[in-house]
């Protein structure tokens, strides 16, 4: 986990090195142990580090390779980066640090642009050519790395978040109507390339962008499953998908425990988590530490899973620590999420993850989570409506199933020029589902919510959430050779159980059984799912704000609707409308856009 910064000029003159020192400060929290600058040129890079691999400071970033030509600044960890560097060294290149760093930039020299298809692992990088003042931007094949650009005819920003950007300056800070869309229709999520602001756009995953000189640039995709079943697999039955399936998460497991420091587990107790507790005992670690969140209690809601945590962690031997958060600090709490979102995020968890990446960087600064499973293999209790009709008919059903509200009624909620004229998230959905491959209907919705849904939620939300703390969160479900397996896996075999059913029957050889078979949990924060009253007094105060009123988003007949009645209007998917509305003005007013 680090974070990285840079400009590039494309009018001949030389990069704003004060806004790149802005930028690269404006990320010390993702890495609170360097910093670095490096500028020739057209091109400046920024670095915040984040020791993990090789913590001397031959790993120190922005880092050159003086026989190559090369400096580059990189996010992330390349997981096979021994196996690499092993190959690279039969063909002919010397090393001076241990790092995955060093790998990268020798991976490039050897192989060009198509070094990233031998990367395992998550990351961000930029590359720049000092003889030809190339700059080579990439991004892993999940997305797990953030990379958001602001771009202009003079100049191309990066950076590992949007807020680091605004802090260069200089960036257009309207509101992005498609995403706004998107935004209120898709539970929060903005795809890929377009966020809340008009003037910053995100490198798409599984993307190389090469930005020549001139500022000509061209991407290209490196990487989807095509989510069908392939001939390989032929006469496979469910045993057989199971051992596979097994066998590749304990790859992905195995391969998240590089580091030169310990890597802990942040341990929910559900499923997930605690099949990747068992699959580290089962491997032979010893005093692995876990680590778990919870809440007080809301409107007869439970706040808390710790009685499945605590029974995981008593029957591996965990290290373990338990947070619970009063109600009365969760408006402190969530002004530091807030602040620490790249984009406004909807989904109560952030609040959850933050404060427990609060607690669990004192003790480790990796962990692996239990993130994405439910996207991948089927385990949300919609999919069994999407699996129900013919594959054409898709994505009316996910309309149906998924999108918080449809066109018309953000009609009725935001003012008319905010509201673009065509239902921009049914068109996005559309096409998705429109692209090859995707056999079955429940295909088509698994690749949409892992390559894009999934992205710019819930993975996002784990990486902003641990990195303000200087936490690097590790997330072996989102392993590729794990997700292409799994694409190519039956549904029926996803869908069975009640969803999950082939990754319950892994969990069943190594947990008990109860644990495999409990009802789904997740973050609760009762206090903000039902606008108790500190989160109740903050909403007041943003959407009242003169900021609000003069930003024109929404209408005001609408949010004083939301506000007569703050725990009764709901989302079609349950969510609180007035969150939803007030998170985003929270968002803004924090960012200090006006």
């Amino acid at each position: 986990m680090c974070g990285i910064s840079g400009e590039v000029r494309f009018d001949g003159g030389r990069p704003d090195l004060a806004a790149v020192e802005r930028m690269t400060d404006r990320l010390a929290a993702r890495g609170p142990d360097g910093r670095g600058m490096w500028s020739q040129g057209a091109v400046a890079l920024g670095h915040r580090r984040l020791e993990v691999i090789d913590l001397s400071e031959h790993g120190a970033q922005p880092m050159t390779d003086a026989h190559s030509g090369l400096t580059g600044v990189f996010n992330g960890c390349i997981y096979n980066y021994r196996e690499l560097r092993a190959k690279l060294q039969s063909a002919g290149h010397r090393f001076f640090s241990t790092s995955d760093t060093e790998v990268l930039l020798k991976a490039y020299r050897e192989w060009g642009p198509a070094f990233v298809g031998r990367l395992y692992g998550m990351f961000a990088f930029a590359i720049a050519e000092h003889a030809t003042g190339r700059v080579v931007l990439g991004r892993d094949r999940l997305g797990v790395k953030p990379l958001y650009l602001s771009a202009g005819p003079d100049r191309l920003r990066f950076a590992s978040s949007l807020p680091a950007l605004l802090a260069g300056g200089g960036i257009d800070t309207a509101i992005d109507r498609v995403a706004l869309h998107q935004y209120l229709s898709l539970h929060g999520t903005v795809a890929a390339p377009h966020t809340i602001l008009a003037g910053v756009r995100k490198l798409p995953p599984a993307t190389v962008r090469i930005v020549e000189s001139d500022g000509t640039h061209r991407d290209t995709a490196y990487w989807q499953p095509a989510y069908a079943r392939r001939p390989e697999h032929a006469g496979m039955d469910a045993t057989d998908w199971r051992d596979a399936l097994g066998g590749a998460l304990r790859t992905a497991v195995r391969r998240r425990t590089v580091a030169d420091v310990p890597v802990g587990v942040l341990l929910s107790g559900g499923l997930d988590s605690s099949l990747i507790v068992a699959l580290l005992a089962e491997s032979g670690q010893d005093g692995l530490a876990t680590f778990s969140v919870g809440f007080e209690d809301e409107a007869g809601e439970a706040g808390d899973e710790f009685a499945y945590s605590d029974e995981v962690a008593r029957r591996f031997g965990t290290d373990h620590r338990q947070l619970l958060v009063p109600s009365d600090r969760l408006p402190e709490a969530l002004e530091g999420a807030v602040s620490a979102m790249s984009e406004p995020m909807v989904s109560h968890d952030v609040v959850a993850f933050h404060l427990l990446a609060e607690q669990v960087s004192k003790y480790v600064k990796v962990v692996q989570s239990g993130q994405g499973a439910d996207e991948i293999l089927a385990g949300y209790h919609w999919y069994p409506d999407l699996a129900a009709v013919r594959r054409e008919d898709e994505p009316d059903a996910y309309a149906r199933v998924y999108f918080d509200r449809g066109h018309d009624d953000l009609a009725g909620m935001l003012q008319p020029d905010m509201l673009p004229g065509v239902d921009v998230s049914d068109h996005l959905v559309r096409t998705h589902m429109a692209a090859p491959g995707a056999d079955t209907a429940l295909d088509a919705a698994l690749r949409l919510d892992t390559h894009v849904m999934m992205v710019d939620d819930p993975v996002k939300r784990v990486d902003n959430m641990t990195s303000d703390w200087g936490l690097e969160a590790r997330v072996p479900f989102l392993d590729h050779e794990f997700v292409e397996l799994a694409a190519a896996c039956p549904p029926g075999l996803k869908l069975a159980q009640g969803g999950k059913g082939v990754l319950k029957d892994i969990g069943r050889r190594v947990l008990p059984h109860h644990i495999v078979d409990r009802p789904k949990g997740y973050f609760p924060v009762p206090a903000i799912r039902h606008m108790a009253g500190p989160v109740l007094e903050r909403v007041r105060e943003a959407l009242g704000a003169p900021e609000a009123a003069d930003r024109g988003i929404f209408r005001p007949s609408y949010v004083a609707e939301l506000l007569k009645a703050p725990d009764r209007h709901r989302t079609r998917r349950g969510a609180n409308a007035l969150w939803q509305v007030a998170l985003l003005e929270i968002w803004l007013q924090t960012h200090g856009i006006h």
